[in-house]
Parts: C-alpha cells; structure tokens; sequence
C-alpha cells in the first residue's frame, strides 16, 4: 500500500489557521523555557494561570516564593535570549512555537510537548506521517543492512524517515532515507556535531532534510538529554521501529515514550544468543508488533492514515492560544495540605486532589509554586514527589 498525496508535486500545501507568535512573544517564550525550574509542564500552566509568557516571567519571583524558595529565582535575560535568536539565525535554525507551521503536528499532541523547537532544513518534510527507526550503536552489520532496507521501502510508501543520528542503526536508517525524507532529532544544539563521525550526514540532513533540537545552539549534549531527544523521536512519529536493542538500551526508552504517547511499537526478531536482540525480543513478549518487512507496519497504520496527520493543528490552536484564566487565592493551610500530602515516593496528581479535599485548580496552583521553587519532582503520567 502506498500512502497517497505525500510527495506529488501537484499535492495541495498545508494551509494553517494557527496564529504565529510575534517577535515579541516568541522572545518571551525563550525567556521563560530558559528561566530557573520552567519545563514543559509548569511552562504551560504558567501560559494557562498567566494568559501569556510576558506576564508569567513577571509573576515568576512571586511564585517561586510562595512554593518555598529563600534565593531568587533566575530569569532569562533579555539579552541572552536575543543573543541565543543570533547565534540560531547564523547557524541556520528557526525557532518554532508548538502549533506553528514547521512544528512536527503529532508532537503539538503529546502530553506536555517541547514549547519551543529549533529546526533546519526543508520544513515540508514535516508536513508526511512518519516512522521512527531506532535501535543499537555497536548494531550488527545484517541490522544496520535491515534497517536500510525498511527506510528504503517506508520511503517509497511515502513516509518520513525519523530516527536520532546515533551510531549504527540510526545513521542507517538515515542514510536510506536521505531521498525520500529524513527528520532526525539530536540531543545537543542543532549545530553540534554529535558523534563526530557523523558531520557529513548531520550537514546532509539540515540541508535535504531536517534537524530538530530542544537546545540552544552549541550545547553539548550529556547523558541525560539523550532521553529527551528520544522523546521527541516517538512524539513526532506515528509507530516507532526498534531493530536491535541490548536489555538496557536508550532505544528501548524511546520504545516506553512511545507506548505511553499512544503510537505503534514494532519490534525485529533476534538470535536469543545476540545481546542485541534481548531488548527487541523483550518488546515482542510485552506485546510490540513483529516485524519483518515494511508492509507489517503500513497495513497496521493504515486504518490510522484514514484522519489526517495535520487535523491534529485544530486540537493544538485550541490547546496552546490559551487565555488568561485568574489564579485561585491559596490560603496557608490549603498550600500546607498539599505539601502533607506530598512525599518522597511518586504519587498520583489526582490522588493528592482526593486526599486533601481541595479544588483541582488550588492544587495545581500549590504544585505549579513548589516547582519554580525547586521543591518538586515530576515523573510523567501525572506523577510528583517532593524533592530529597
């Protein structure tokens, strides 16, 4: 099955109702993905409480002081974040807001996405569904000769080729998918070269097809942003392809993003005496897809190719142009509950909600305060703990 309308040239472009930020507001957006104790999560509640980042970054001090904290809160600077604009503009990035034309459509839909994505290359190559192939660095050389093949036919079939630039069977797959488009998320600022081996493929990619970056330009990626990087791999991709993978494997979390985003998890069978196939055989006994050539993954996204990837804009218009709502007035003893109620093992937002009795809002509120503050740990799936 080929998935029509994806690279003809007579193909209709997609036409977005979303409103573009300003200068303005995307310069205060970076500013307040930067601040001190701002991820995704607190970003959009302070987007949601405070109508937009302008006034967030001003009730940030307030905030962060009620949750607890005695020092300043540290605040992105005008200045750096202009700084940080130029040094993407020299390397040829563009900053993109979530629900912006050039941001990966099904990412806009994941819980808590990236706020802001730098990206380079040919945007449209966004605009197809797409496959993430990942899998081991020190790959075998009949996996890394598999993976090329699966890029190669996924691409005939009209899909985007995504995967993370990582040695072995991402570079494969990448390198298969060159013609047909490749998306590759990298841990580091989009203008790092990481591993070094691959400064061909990375110029390639930012040239035909397209590099996507949380980072800052020239941040030099460290072990724990590689699961960020994952992340946005299965966020943008309607299945993720795992074909080979060691027990503990960062290919196997990308597997996990996926499951918990709701996307397909194909897995490639292995010689049970092959490290490498532990992981892959592991997904199969959990119940990923067996996968043995490219028509096992488009018969099963079939019936998903039915909707339109790019409906999706709707759901993110509605979801990331909030307005302001007001905060609700937390007196002493609500903010003392929810900290009682806290501890140090992850617990259930809703749980908390129950135990203390208080309106879902002022608890959000509380949560929101101990995170600027420093105070909160969050896990995923709605799960916090107080920081030891």
């Amino acid at each position: 099955m080929a998935v029509h309308n994806l690279h003809e040239p007579d193909a209709e472009p997609r036409q977005s109702g979303l409103k573009a930020l300003s200068q303005d507001e995307r310069l205060a957006w970076l500013r307040l993905i930067r601040s001190s104790n701002v991820g995704p999560v607190s970003f959009f509640q302070l987007i949601e409480h405070c109508g937009d980042a302008a006034t967030a970054l001003e009730a940030l001090p307030e905030l962060s002081r009620r949750g607890g904290r005695s020092k300043a809160i540290k605040i992105c600077a005008k200045d750096d974040a202009e700084a940080e604009l130029v040094r993407a503009e020299r390397a040829g990035a563009r900053l993109v807001a979530v629900g912006e034309d050039g941001y990966p459509p099904l990412l806009a839909l994941v819980d808590t996405p990236p706020p802001l994505l730098y990206t380079k290359g040919e945007e449209a190559i966004l605009d197809p569904p797409m496959v993430a192939i990942v899998g081991a660095r020190n790959a075998s050389a009949i996996g890394c000769k598999f993976a090329r093949e699966l890029a190669a036919d996924l691409g005939k079939a009209g899909f985007v080729i995504a995967s993370g630039l990582a040695r072995g069977i991402d570079a494969a797959a990448h390198q298969a998918s060159i013609e047909s488009g490749t998306v590759a998320a990298v841990a580091g600022g989009i203008d790092v070269v990481y591993p070094p081996e691959h400064a061909q493929l990375q110029q390639e990619i930012g040239t035909r097809g397209v590099l996507i970056s949380e980072q800052p330009p020239g941040f030099r990626p460290r072990g724990q942003d590689f699961p960020r990087r994952n992340r946005l791999i299965s966020g943008m991709s309607l299945a993720v392809i795992v074909v080979e993978a060691a027990k503990r494997s960062g290919s196997l979390i990308t597997a996990r993003f996926a499951g918990e985003q709701g996307r397909e998890v194909f897995a490639v069978p292995g010689n049970p005496l092959d490290p490498r196939a532990a992981g892959t055989n592991g997904l199969l006994k959990d119940g990923a897809g067996l996968l043995t050539c490219a028509d096992d993954v488009i018969s099963a996204l079939e019936p998903i190719l039915g909707r339109s990837v790019h409906q999706v804009e709707d759901d993110a218009e509605d979801a990331y142009q909030a307005s302001p709502t007001p905060h609700p007035d937390v007196e002493p003893p609500e903010r003392s509950r929810v900290v009682e109620a806290l501890g140090y093992s992850p617990v259930d937002i809703d749980e908390v909600i129950r135990q203390t009795g208080l309106d879902a809002r002022v608890v959000h509120i509380v949560l929101l305060e101990l995170d600027l503050a420093g105070r909160l740990e969050r896990h995923g799936r709605q799960m916090v703990s107080l920081r030891e």
